[in-house]
């Protein structure tokens, strides 16, 4: 009992501890929907596979007009997607797309939950998916995810009948949902989980379904909907002057790394789910129907429903405060609840209703965003309430639980700053996402302490309580420590209060690409998390490798500074790959981590430790010409991976596309997805096919088939297809044999697609001209072949070729292959030797 008890009271403190943001300061309007909230006992699940696979609208509706508890499960965090704001992917994509589902609760009014899967990329049947991840694992997060919430409802977003006809793990979302649903309320299955949580049993499971689902809207017109529920969540909110489909805009559009800004919308708008286990609703639009979602609920609740009642409609809008003292009553009447689970929710709630009627500002804010273990850091508190209440400020609780005694009253409006000094704890953690300390699978994030699983990042544990004593009433309010400053354009901004390690290390380049034996200075940056750094450095490098010299000095005067030594790398003779790892030396401890930090405007600013790791690759690798335009798409890493390899790559953007300007180029290169980002293309297509034509070279990287900004994607017919091989394994067969493009100026052979990661290649042509040549042939095992994932064709003197190929994915892990053959298309056209006496010699 009291291991749940401390869970359930970790729960209670997780959203205001979760992340720094500038604090709320509710209006008087969105004050009295939260009475309102707290008035209603129900819970909704929404389950689906990825950030931006859940319906906002129907999560919106639940939250802001039933006022039910809603959140989403996410199986995963979106880590195998793209990114179309910055470089990041991978781990790192999957940390910036957690914040955006967290941005997206916080905009919708859910909460957001996941479990242990990693987005290992697409899949095409959920017999797969389920391979690769540990499907016994999963199932056990999606159960201990339902029993820690308790939905009454749970709504999936997939139907789980049709495998195969989507994504694998969209349907594998469903499929354990279904199963799920059969197994949360039985005492036998997944016992470990019983002592932090009790068996619980939804009521219903239902398919959020649409006309999609069913081929066309003409179809879903004439199907039997006896089974479905229908719900118009089209409502308007005149407390925010918002319609529901606009707050769910707003919340899609939380998804920027995956490009799905969407447009607000208004009026009547259905939303469709199907009855998958439990009865049927009487009434047809109301999910809840005869569930009892009122505070006769809970064993002593009636009493709390009456006072609530009578707080929400003597509600003063002129005045909140004035609700305070029946507050109060109900606060205490809360903490004799025997159901701990909504307990501890309604406490949380009411403590945020009560302080935000008292207009109550509580914030502790250090001087720094960045401390070590160990170290000291000044604090200013900051507390203030703006109404007549008799609030009185008893003490306040440091991180490390020392009690500081103030016994102040707080008079109305008068704002009180104290200065504190905490001493950060010597063994204290650092801060950084809690699934990634440990190295996982390729389907499965690594999770140690239990506790932590299913939550949507690390729980703060640096945090100030204030204890304050409210009409006669002692409540504990805490926050968790903040970094505040001032910028000049932005104005006030936050960021999280983080602990970092007293040193990290990187070697400035991730993969280094040497194509002859002779050595290569790389350049390891040492980075002080604290004053006052001495040690040395060390770089651990593969046995057929040197490194001169063995160690280096660090001297750091400066927290924050850096400081670069430069070390020299002796290739092997013969073709070799391994990694680097820069190994700080401070005192008797060794540092072989690297800070990341990931700053985007639309999310709270990210620290992540990861291994500090660079691939180096010895390539026996040949280039023919030399200067590159590169055209920038969605976010991917090959301008950089070009320039390791040799090549003087310059950014060409739009406005620089001429005739003139692309002369001096031997080859241009279009960017992933640049046809469905960047609306200037469609204006500068004929330049770059009429510098093709006078015996320039093209190569265009992946685009979708949707949103194409350019009339005509090729100088010939070409038309893309959602075709792709997901499996990096799957055998790939070379077609055209003599051509020069498999030949020059390095022989590709089969080996070359030894290594890849993540896939083979995505949304591949299905039909082209007579004028492309295919170059490959490759499936996914029980498919077609798809020959369509490299073309090449002559136009005019020059060469225009159109890639699926994963080239974005396989450079940053420096595969080899990948390198030749992309070198072989940047080199088409500049074999000055007889085509036929290339190809034997």
């Amino acid at each position: 009992m009291k291991t749940r008890l401390h869970l359930l009271l970790l729960l209670l403190f997780s959203t205001t501890l979760i992340t720094a943001q500038q604090p709320k300061k509710p209006t008087a309007s969105e004050i009295h929907e939260s009475i309102k909230k707290l008035n209603f006992l129900g819970s909704v699940l929404y389950v689906a596979a990825h950030p931006d696979d859940e319906n906002t609208r129907l999560i919106s509706y639940m939250s802001n007009e039933i006022k039910a508890r809603t959140a989403y499960l996410s199986l995963t965090r979106g880590d195998g997607g793209q990114n179309l704001v910055g470089p990041e992917i991978r781990e790192l994509l999957g940390v910036i797309r957690t914040q955006e589902l967290l941005a997206a609760r916080r905009t919708d009014g859910g909460e957001q939950k996941f479990t242990r899967a990693n987005d290992f990329g697409y899949s095409k049947h959920p017999d797969e998916t389920l391979a690769i991840w540990n499907k016994d694992e999963v199932l056990s997060d999606v159960v201990l995810a339902i029993r820690q919430f308790q939905p009454d409802v749970i709504i999936n977003r997939f139907d789980h009948r049709s495998p195969g006809s989507t994504h694998g793990h969209h349907t594998s979302s469903a499929m354990l949902s279904v199963e799920a649903f059969d197994l949360v309320g039985d005492k036998n299955a997944y016992p470990n989980q019983l002592s932090s949580v009790d068996i619980w049993q939804p009521q219903r499971l239902f398919f959020n379904t649409s006309w999609w689902f069913y081929g066309s809207q003409e179809k879903f017109d004439a199907a039997d909907k006896s089974n479905l529920l229908d719900i118009d969540t089209g409502v308007y909110f005149p407390s925010s002057g918002l319609s529901n489909p606009e707050i769910a805009a707003l919340s899609r559009s939380q998804h920027k790394s995956q490009g799905f800004g969407s447009t607000g919308s208004r009026g009547s708008q259905l939303e469709y789910i199907e009855i998958i286990k439990g009865d049927l609703p009487t009434e047809k639009t109301n999910i809840f129907d005869g569930i009892d979602t009122s505070w006769n609920r809970v064993e002593g609740g009636k009493a709390i429903g009456e006072i609530l009642d009578a707080v929400q409609n003597n509600y003063d809008f002129k005045n909140p405060s004035a609700s305070i003292p029946e507050l109060m009553r109900a606060y205490i009447a809360i903490q004799n609840l025997k159901n701990e689970h909504w307990k501890i929710i309604k406490t949380n709630e009411i403590k945020d209703i009560i302080a935000a009627c008292a207009g109550l500002y509580l914030e502790a804010t250090a001087n720094t965003n960045h401390a070590t273990a160990g170290s000291n850091v000044d604090l200013n508190l900051e507390v203030i309430n703006r109404s007549n209440s008799k609030i009185v400020l008893s003490s306040i609780v440091n991180p490390n639980g020392i009690k500081i005694d103030k016994n102040i009253t707080l008079v109305n409006n008068t704002s009180f700053d104290f200065k504190e000094t905490l001493a950060i704890k010597t063994n204290q953690q650092v801060s950084t996402p809690y699934w990634l300390t440990k190295k996982g699978t390729l389907g499965m994030y690594k999770v140690e302490d239990k506790s932590l699983i299913g939550k949507p990042e690390t729980p703060r544990d640096l945090n100030i309580t204030f204890n304050l004593n409210i009409e006669n009433v002692n409540i504990p309010f805490t926050k968790a420590i903040v970094y505040k400053t001032n910028d000049p354009v932005k104005g006030e901004v936050y960021k999280p209060f983080e602990i970092i390690p007293e040193v990290s290390a990187k070697i400035s380049e991730k993969v280094i690409i040497l194509d002859t034996d002779q050595q290569r200075d790389i350049e390891v940056i040492v980075k002080a998390g604290r004053d006052n750094i001495e040690g040395y450095v060390q770089i651990a490098h593969p046995k057929n490798w040197s490194v001169f010299p063995e160690k280096q000095k660090v001297i750091i005067e400066n927290k924050g500074q850096e400081q670069r030594l430069i070390f020299t790398v002796i290739p092997p003779k013969e073709q070799s790959e391994g990694l680097l790892t820069p190994m700080v030396h401070i005192g008797d401890k060794v540092y072989t981590k690297e800070l990341i930090e990931i700053d985007y405007d639309h999310i709270p600013f990210q620290t992540v430790l990861l291994p500090s790791e660079s691939k180096i690759v010895r390539l026996d690798i040949k280039k023919q010409g030399q200067n590159i335009g590169y055209i920038e798409g969605a976010g991917d890493v090959v301008p950089e991976s070009l320039r390791q390899i040799g090549y003087n790559v310059a950014i060409l953007k739009p406005e620089d596309i001429s005739a003139e300007n692309l002369e001096r180029f031997d080859a241009i290169v279009v960017g992933i997805r640049a046809y469905n980002t960047i609306e200037e293309l469609k204006f500068k297509q004929q330049l770059l096919f009429d510098y093709v034509a006078q015996g320039g070279n093209m190569i265009v990287q992946y685009n979708t088939n949707r949103r194409l900004k350019v009339d005509q994607i090729a100088p010939y017919d070409l038309k893309l297809s959602r075709d792709r091989v997901t499996d990096e394994f799957a055998e790939v067969r070379l077609l055209a044999t003599n051509h020069e493009v498999l030949n020059f100026p390095n022989k590709i052979t089969s080996k070359d697609f030894e290594g890849w990661t993540q896939e083979r290649g995505l949304y591949f042509p299905n039909e082209w001209s007579s004028e492309f040549t295919s170059i490959l042939s490759m499936n996914d095992e029980g498919e077609t072949p798809k020959a369509g994932s490299l073309l090449v064709a002559r136009h005019g003197k020059g060469y225009y070729v159109y890639t699926g190929l994963s080239f974005f994915r396989e450079f940053p892990v420096g595969v080899s292959g990948a390198y030749r053959l992309f070198a072989n298309m940047l080199s088409l056209g500049k074999n000055d030797m007889n085509q036929s006496e290339q190809i034997k010699n």
